[in-house]
């Protein structure tokens, strides 16, 4: 444990920005997870709608630092990559 004050409201920052992060992840996580899943039983217009809901995340991630921009783009791009790919079979 910390004995200085500024050492003990460090932690205290932390804890709050480490909650924060986490609510944000999970959000994004589970968008990306909501468009795999729409590609996976072949529901592309779903995977669609599902994909913009899953940028719009992403972007807002970013937007907080919870996120890179480049992990971001990549993100992003893997998506639009598997529903380009499913859309076409």
């Amino acid at each position: 444990m910390p004995i200085k004050k500024n050492a003990k409201k460090y932690m205290r920052v932390t804890e709050h920005k480490t909650a924060q992060n986490r609510i944000v992840k999970g959000v994004f996580k589970s968008a990306i997870k909501a468009t795999r899943e729409a590609v996976s039983t072949d529901k592309i217009e779903a995977a669609k709608e599902a994909f913009k809901k899953a940028q719009k995340a992403i972007d807002k991630a970013v937007a907080k630092g919870t996120l890179k921009k480049n992990t971001a783009a990549r993100k992003k791009s893997r998506l639009n990559a598997l529903i380009k790919k499913a859309a076409t079979k």
